[in-house]
Parts: structure tokens; C-alpha cells; sequence
């Protein structure tokens, strides 16, 4: 399966900016539990991975490489959540061909990738972003690719900008 390169960025909507408070949701998790993004406040950082599709080619490299530095994040008391339209079924088999252990939620109308101003309507995924929310629910970092098939920004990179906060 491809991703669609045409999807530039201009395509997307608008994305809350660096200093908003981040959109809350609750959506079903691959842990099991529903996943209820405020219920972080407070004590942990959060990383919001968009990614369009499981099993796609650059999204198979990109949540392996995030769930690969799992350790990293916690110590940095920081919890990764990937997120696209996929259903938790399928969810569950893509982490379980790729070891992938960061939870995976369904956002399967898009309504949280609309929120965070990146469902790519016309081709009903998400683009590839990734989010860094503080402790208080303030977004403190946001980067969307300018392509669904781009994958620029790396976990350390993340990790990095988690550090400076």
C-alpha cells in the first residue's frame, strides 16, 4: 500500500498553534482502555503521532522507530500515543507484525485529526504530524509534513525538544 504524495500542506486545515491548549479527546486504545488525552494533565508530557496508514510503507519505519525509543520517552515522563483512522483490529495486527508497544488509537472519522487541523479530507487520512504537549495541555512543539509520504522528523529530534521544555 502507497501513500499519496500530493497531499501538500496547504491541503490541511488549520492547526492549533504553539501555545494553545491542545484539543482534548478520548478515543478507543490498542492498551485496551479508551485513551482520554487531558486525563495526561498534570503529570506527563504527550506526543500525538499522526501518521495516515498501518502497514503503509513510511509508517512502518516511522511508529516502530518511536515505540524503539519507548524507554527514552519515559524517562523523559513523556507518553507517545500514535493515532490515524485505522480500526483497533487492524491497529492491533500492524503492532503485533511490527512490535510496535506505543498505544495506537482509532480515530476513525477523523474527528481528532480535524481538531489538530490535519485530516486530509479528500483521501480520508490523516497527514504525518506529530504534536508535543506539556504537563499543562499546552502544545509546545507541532510539525506537519509537508507530504503524508514525508518522514523528516525523528524520535530524537522529539526527544530534544522534550528536553528543552
Amino acid at each position: 500500500m502507497t501513500l499519496p504524495d500530493s497531499a501538500s500542506h496547504s491541503e490541511l486545515q488549520v492547526a492549533p498553534q504553539v501555545g494553545d491548549l491542545a484539543p482534548d479527546f478520548t478515543l478507543p486504545s490498542t492498551s485496551g482502555d479508551s485513551v482520554t488525552l487531558s486525563s495526561y494533565r498534570s503529570h506527563k508530557n504527550v506526543v500525538l503521532v499522526f501518521y495516515p496508514l498501518d502497514f503503509s510503507p513510511v509508517c512502518s519505519m516511522q511508529l516502530p522507530e518511536y515505540s524503539g525509543r519507548q524507554d527514552d520517552f519515559a524517562e523523559a515522563d513523556t507518553m507517545v500515543l500514535g493515532l490515524n483512522r485505522d480500526s483497533l483490529h487492524t491497529h492491533k495486527a500492524w503492532a503485533a507484525e511490527y512490535g510496535i508497544e506505543v498505544p495506537l488509537l482509532a480515530d476513525m472519522k477523523l474527528e481528532v485529526a480535524r481538531s489538530y487541523g490535519v485530516a486530509i479530507e479528500d483521501r480520508a487520512i490523516s497527514g504525518r504530524a506529530v504534536f508535543l504537549i506539556d504537563k499543562e495541555g499546552k502544545i509546545r512543539f507541532r510539525f506537519v509534513e509537508e507530504k503524508a509520504g514525508d518522514y523528516t522528523l525523528r524520535p530524537e529530534q522529539v526527544l530534544e525538544k522534550i528536553k528543552a521544555l
